[in-house]
Formats: C-alpha cells, sequence, structure tokens
C-alpha cells in the first residue's frame, strides 16, 4: 500500500501535455508514450484534469458524459493501457472529478430543460426577486450574474462557473446517489485516486443577497458539506483503503479543513487550499497588478502547516496548477536567476508536511508565456475579464498586462519536451501557442544537465521518500518576521531538518543562534554552501536543506 504521506503527484493537464496524433490536442496515448519519463522523476500518482465527453467551454471541467473519454482524448481502450502500463511501472492514476456542477449539454440538465421535474430537481432553479431581478445578487466566480433566466419556466439557474455549467443540487438524495455510481464505474476500473473539483462549495446554505460580498459567503463550506463527503467516503472510496483522495477547497478555512482532512474523520486524505496563492490578489480580487506580499505567504504557510498538524489533519502542498501562473514567473525570477529561483521554490514546498503536486512543466522551470494578443488566450475566464477590465476603464495595454499575470493559460502552454517545432509536442499546430523560450527550456534539454531543474525535482521527490522526517515530521517556523528569508524545521524523533530558503536576488547573511556546521547538507541550488558556525551567507534565491541526527 502507498503511502500518501511519502508520496508525490503529477498532474497532467491531458490538452497540454503530448500530443500522439498530430492534431494538436494532447490525448491519452501521449500520456503513455510519456510514462517512462514520468517514472524516472520519481512520483507515485499521475493527477489527469478532466478528459470525459465535454464542450470544452470551461477545458473540459464542464463534463457532458461522466462514464465516457472524449473522443478528442482518445477511447475507453486508450484510458485502459494507460492504467495497465501506469500500474506496470508503480504509478497509480488520480482523476479529477467535477460533482459541483455539470456542463448544460448532460442530459440530465436537457432533461431539466425539457421540463422533466425529476431533472429539474438535479439542478437549482428559483423565482426572480422581480421581473427581470434574478433570486440573489450573487456573482459567477468568471463574471457577471451566477444565475441564468430560463424563459420557459419563469425561472432562473444557478451557476458559480460559466452560464454552461448548471450546479448541482446536492440536496436532493438523488443526485448523491448518481454520484456515488460514478465514482464507482471508476473504481472499478481500477482508478485509485480522486481529486474533487470546487468540492466545498456543494452545500448551498441560505439563498439571499450578499450585501457583503459576491455571495461566496453563503455557498462556501455549506451546512451540510461534511455529511456530504462522509457519506461519498462511506458509500465509494472509502471502500478502498489504497484509494487517495484530494478536495480543492475554494476559499475555505482552516477550521473546516481540519474535518476535511482529518486523520480520523473519514472525509478526504488531504485538501487543497489557495490562500497562499492570493498574496498577489487586493483582497480577493485576482484581476489587478500588485507585487507579492512575502511576509503574508509566509504567514500563510506557516499557519496552515502548523495548525493542520495540531489538528491531525493532511494538506497538499503546491505552487502550480492548470489554474494557476507559472511559479518561477510569480514568485521567481524568469532572467538572471531563473534556475536558482526555480530550485528554490521547489525546495520550500517539497521539504514541507504534506503531500507535494508538481505541474506538469514546473520541473522544467517552465515560465508564463507572455502572450501580447488576445488571440493568442483560449480560458473563458481571461476572455470575459480582458473585457470586464475595459469595461471598468482599463486600456487594453493595461488589460494585457494583468492578463500576462494571471491568466489561467499562463500554465496551459504545451509541455516544452525538445528544441524541436512546437516544443516536440505536437507535429500538427498546436490548441495554444508554444512559449517561445522551449529552444532551452525543455525536457530533453534538461535530462542532460546533471545542475537542471529536472535533475534537482528527481532529488526533491527522492527525500521525501528516504527521510522519515520530511514525509511525517512536525513543522516549526523560524524567523518568521525576516523580510528576506523563509526558513522552517522538520522534527520527528531524533532527525531534525533545517530548510533555508532567500526569496530574493540579493546576498544576505542569516543567523539561527545554533552551529549550523553541526548539520550536514543534503541539498541546496548552489555547489557549495557558505556556512561560518551559526551563519549561512545566502546568495540570491539560495536555499539550503540541512539535515542532522540528535
Amino acid at each position: 500500500m502507498t503511502d500518501f504521506r511519502k508520496s508525490t503527484v503529477y498532474q497532467i493537464y491531458p490538452k497540454s501535455f503530448y500530443d500522439s496524433s498530430g492534431d494538436g490536442l494532447g490525448d491519452l496515448r501521449g500520456i503513455t508514450e510519456k510514462l517512462d519519463y514520468i517514472r524516472d522523476l520519481g512520483v507515485d500518482y499521475i493527477w489527469m484534469t478532466p478528459f470525459f465527453v465535454s464542450p470544452q467551454k470551461d477545458n473540459g471541467y464542464d463534463v457532458e458524459d461522466y462514464y465516457r473519454i472524449d473522443p478528442r482524448y482518445g477511447t475507453m481502450e486508450d484510458f485502459e493501457e494507460l492504467s495497465r502500463q501506469a500500474a506496470a511501472r508503480g504509478i497509480r492514476l488520480m482523476l479529477d472529478m467535477v460533482f459541483n456542477h455539470t456542463s448544460s449539454r448532460h442530459q440530465w440538465f436537457q432533461k431539466a430543460l425539457a421540463g422533466d421535474e425529476t431533472y429539474k430537481n438535479f439542478y437549482i432553479f428559483r423565482k426572480g426577486k422581480a421581473p427581470g431581478v434574478p433570486p440573489t445578487n450573487w456573482e459567477s466566480k468568471f463574471g457577471g450574474s451566477a444565475w441564468e433566466y430560463v424563459e420557459q419556466f419563469d425561472e432562473y439557474y444557478l451557476h458559480l462557473f460559466d452560464v454552461s455549467q448548471p450546479d448541482l443540487n446536492w440536496d436532493n438524495p438523488q443526485v448523491r446517489r448518481e454520484i456515488q455510481k460514478i465514482v464507482r464505474f471508476w473504481m472499478k476500473k481500477g482508478v485509485k485516486g480522486f481529486r474533487f473539483d470546487v468540492v466545498n462549495l456543494i452545500s448551498k446554505g441560505s439563498f439571499e443577497d450578499d450585501l457583503q460580498g459576491d455571495g461566496r459567503r453563503f455557498y462556501t463550506d455549506g451546512p451540510n458539506i461534511h455529511r456530504y463527503l462522509r457519506e461519498l467516503n462511506e458509500t465509494t472510496f472509502g471502500t478502498d483503503a489504497e484509494i487517495v483522495t484530494v478536495g480543492e477547497m475554494s476559499s475555505t478555512t482552516l477550521e473546516n479543513c481540519y474535518q476535511y482532512a482529518g486523520e480520523d474523520t473519514g472525509e478526504l486524505s488531504m485538501v487543497f487550499s489557495f490562500h497562499h496563492l492570493k498574496v498577489d490578489f487586493m483582497g480577493n480580487e485576482k484581476w489587478v497588478m500588485v507585487p507579492f506580499d512575502f511576509q503574508k505567504l509566509k504567514d500563510i504557510l506557516y499557519e496552515w502547516q502548523t495548525k493542520m498538524a495540531r489538528h491531525r489533519a493532511w494538506n497538499a502542498v503546491f505552487w502550480c496548477n492548470h489554474d494557476q501562473p507559472r511559479v518561477v514567473s510569480r514568485f521567481g525570477n524568469t532572467e538572471k536567476y531563473w534556475k536558482e529561483s526555480a530550485k528554490m521554490l521547489g525546495t520550500v514546498i517539497h521539504c514541507m508536511r504534506g503531500t507535494p503536486y508538481i505541474y506538469q512543466g514546473e520541473e522544467l522551470g517552465m515560465t508564463n508565456p507572455g502572450f501580447t494578443d488576445i488571440r493568442q488566450y483560449r480560458d473563458v475566464e481571461s476572455l470575459n475579464h480582458f473585457r470586464i477590465l475595459q469595461e471598468k476603464g482599463l486600456s487594453r495595454e493595461n488589460a494585457y498586462q494583468i492578463l500576462a499575470i494571471h491568466s489561467r493559460d499562463n500554465s496551459r502552454t504545451p509541455m516544452q519536451w525538445t528544441a524541436g517545432p512546437h516544443a516536440g509536442f505536437t507535429a500538427g499546430e498546436p490548441w495554444i501557442q508554444v512559449t517561445d523560450n522551449y529552444r532551452y527550456i525543455n525536457a530533453q534539454a534538461e535530462q542532460e544537465d546533471p545542475d537542471s531543474i529536472l535533475n534537482y525535482y528527481r532529488k526533491l521527490v527522492r527525500l521525501r521518500k528516504e527521510y522519515d522526517v520530511i514525509a511525517r515530521g512536525e513543522f516549526e517556523p523560524l524567523d518568521v518576521r525576516n523580510p528576506s528569508v523563509l526558513v522552517y524545521k522538520r522534527l520527528l524523533e531524533g532527525e531534525e531538518l533545517l530548510v533555508i530558503c532567500n526569496f530574493y536576488g540579493k546576498e544576505i547573511s542569516w543567523s539561527c543562534g545554533e552551529n549550523l556546521e553541526s548539520f550536514r547538507c543534503l541539498l541546496g541550488n548552489y555547489q557549495e554552501q557558505k556556512i561560518d558556525g551559526e551563519t549561512a551567507a545566502l546568495r540570491p534565491y539560495e536555499c539550503m536543506v540541512l539535515y542532522r541526527e540528535k
């Protein structure tokens, strides 16, 4: 049985990973062809974003049929072959399940629109407050109202995301039974992991106007959420001790996550939270240009690390995914210290308490693409906000600058395999443009460079398996108010790990009040460490992973 505390998960966005057919879209066979690369990274699970039948209004997070593979990605036989080949390499598959909403083209919603009351009750329909006035003032996360009017019913349906993604009514037991059937179907296919998309939104609270915000306080971590997750656990994945689960928690609280991912609460194995990835927002507003708040970043990471441990709950730790900009562009330095900052950022996450997730290309130091034309973008959220930003009075130039920082397409450009055409991703025309720097940032070049970011990530993955203190140790923040460094210890039964990370492109001296020479260096992003007694001389973006047995 795989211990998820010692494991690492590799996230694949299939559309952009590898195209085996030449049609410009990544596919399941493409993943199978690259399994040796993934095995050599040392990871234990592959999490794949949805590849079910979908109209692709939200890149597959609008599911039309949970039981069928979208033909653009392949066939069920392709999936079964991928599963067999992955298992032969000791890798397990984790599927991404979108259960807060379906596509409006799902047969359930189509039957609802046809007037079938059974299926209308699968969704959330409400009368408006007055003619032309939606039931509440809630805003969609993609912009505009969260309610869409249906003339034949003189009612509105709720869509917290795109208008083509109507929210399911989890208060209906029939809906929950259908969800359970879907999970069991994929369990029978040998799936050993599930990631549940925005799962803490499935239980809505009261439907009333939000006079303080956009409505999220009425639908986040709702009144029945823990009951519904325990029920899903008991009827599906909880019957197989080998299955690992992770919940994506939108705007959640620590207190709820103690239950979602508690050791004995019977809900999920671990949770994703995003508070640390809002430190370059203005409040909850993403579409702005502000520098990241380093102290806030540290405070959030430290709080989640220490308090989740105190309550015996487990984190998924990560910087990147298909919805987030590339971390080296966000918190690192893509020019003078590209390699150093990418390695440092990986070290921060991989030595923490929690299961680390690597998003495809992160292990290569892939960067944001720096698009300058709206025609280069594909993401519905980005296209909507390009218009919204200009409606708010921003110039096109400023709107482009904000998209270049925050767009979800920053992480969705094709995986950079080689220095060849289209970075070796496809023999055809890619569905979205490749980032220009693929000629030197690519897997082939980094395989051959012993000092590459790729080879550094392999070492990070290996350390977690080799040292119990990383997998199971307690977490202790150090020098919390230091304006330049992020430092912490991991402690376990006579073992001690000290992680020191300089977050800036300047040399600094750091002292800890104990003899650093009593530690040995397990890993660092410079050839030799400059340690003198209690003091470490840190070069730009330098990190050290120091270890000693007491």
